[in-house]
């Protein structure tokens, strides 16, 4: 069952793209980790944190990474998934924004306040689908890719999924 509030549920459990998981909700539509939750805001807001999950540049590939180009992707996908809101069709005011990293694991997170349950359902969609394809865009050719960076790369270059790949479609 979630956490989040009824109007919210009722929104977001007719959503294609979403589907209910512990306190919120998972988006389907990637292959990443993303989650959305939502918590009663002021007034007629409802507050929302979007998380997204993604392997680090280190993570995805066979190869050794060296720093420097490990450090420098990671800037680059911070600087360039800023402009996520940019990418909905609402308009959208961050509350915060954050990209850390977690082990092997890069953390997007959104924070955001909006009254429509149904906008904010798009809006949840589009910043887990906009990290997705931001990161594919990002990759660094040279390396042999694994897991699930391996499989976009396949899909995104042939639309078969072998699980690993050297080099980018782009």
């Amino acid at each position: 069952m979630t956490d989040v509030p009824d109007d919210v549920a009722t929104a977001f459990d007719r959503h294609d793209a979403l589907a209910a998981d512990g306190d919120g909700y998972v988006v389907e539509t990637t292959s990443f980790d993303g989650r959305v939750t939502a918590t009663e805001g002021e007034d007629w807001r409802t507050d929302y944190e979007v998380t997204v999950r993604a392997p680090t540049l280190q993570a995805a590939t066979e190869d050794e990474v060296g720093d420097a180009v490990a450090d420098g992707w990671f800037e680059t996908l911070e600087r360039r998934l800023e402009d996520a809101p940019k990418a909905t069709r609402t308009a959208v005011e961050l509350d915060e924004y954050g990209v850390t990293e977690d082990g092997d694991e890069v953390v997007v997170t959104f924070r955001f306040s909006l009254g429509g349950e149904r906008q904010a359902a798009d809006v949840a969609k589009t910043f887990v689908e906009y990290v997705e394809g931001t990161y594919v865009e990002g990759i660094v050719p040279g390396y042999d890719y694994v897991g699930v960076v391996a499989e976009l790369l396949d899909s995104a270059s042939s639309g078969a999924s072998e699980g690993s790949r050297g080099g980018t479609p782009l």
